[in-house]
């Protein structure tokens, strides 16, 4: 599983999936902060749909981690002030690239995590769908 779909379902599944998973780690491995969780600003890219330029209109709070895991460095970012979140990224980051054991068994949870995401944001589109009105149908007199 790549990095950006696992942090995709990381930041916006449950919470308790990345403690749990960041938590495991820490009981069976040593785990060296290299950075702790501090925030910082970062620059919000955007590409303009008409000319395909990018523009920058502004700021982003994040939260940032850098750990190590048997030599491996994994990297946490978030936005907004989540620290807590940012470490548990950066520990699953640094043991996916550690290739430790215990992720193959994570890549199901996680793909778990993602389908549980899929319906609910089904649920939130049919929804909204429901207040979305047809003009065509509308009768005008």
């Amino acid at each position: 599983m790549k990095r950006r779909r696992r942090t995709e379902i990381l930041i916006n599944g449950s919470q308790n999936l990345a403690e749990k998973l960041a938590k495991h780690i820490h009981d069976l491995y040593e785990v060296r902060v290299i950075q702790a969780a501090e925030n910082g600003l970062v620059m919000m890219k955007v590409r303009e749909t008409s000319k395909k330029t990018l523009f920058y209109p502004g700021e982003v709070l994040v939260t940032e981690c850098k750990v190590q895991v048997n030599e491996s460095i994994g990297i946490g970012i978030v936005t907004g002030d989540q620290p807590e979140l940012a470490h548990y990224l950066a520990v699953i980051d640094a043991a996916f690239q550690a290739g430790l054991p215990e992720t193959n068994t994570w890549v199901e949870l996680l793909e778990q995590e993602e389908q549980n995401l899929l319906i609910k944001r089904a649920a939130e589109n049919q929804s909204i769908l429901k207040t979305k009105v047809n003009f065509e149908t509308m009768d005008v007199s």
